[in-house]
């Protein structure tokens, strides 16, 4: 038990690494030219999503790697409704081999209470 409790926290300090907030997230997209990556399912993709933002549901990452191993070495942000499953994809992308790979704070939620636009154009 106890060392899956330091596991748990272990894992949770990694994830924590490369959390961003909306506003440092708005200037990387800007300044940068990060992939957004939308880990959520297409249905909730479409119901609003940061503007660019690529839409590859985590049940599907793995499996689509492939495609954007071009932004390997370039800055990748990741969000989800609430920035838990995004941290998952995150630590994917970073055993795959990303090296600038940062999770967007609170996801989708913190994004909107900083009153930041949604888009559902595809």
């Amino acid at each position: 038990m106890l060392v899956m409790l330091i596991k748990a926290e272990l894992d949770h300090q990694v994830s924590k690494a490369f959390q961003i907030s909306p506003v440092s997230a708005v200037r990387m997209i800007n300044n940068d030219d990060a992939l957004l990556l939308d880990v959520r399912e297409p249905a909730e993709y479409g119901r609003g999503h940061i503007q660019d933002a690529r839409n590859i549901p985590f049940s599907s990452l793995k499996e689509k790697l492939n495609g954007i191993m071009q932004y390997k070495d370039k800055p990748v942000l990741a969000y989800c409704g609430s920035g838990v499953v995004s941290g998952r994809a995150c630590k994917t992308l970073k055993h795959a081999g990303f090296s600038n790979v940062h999770n967007l704070e609170g996801g989708l939620v913190s994004w909107q209470d900083a009153k930041l636009p949604l888009t559902n154009k595809t």
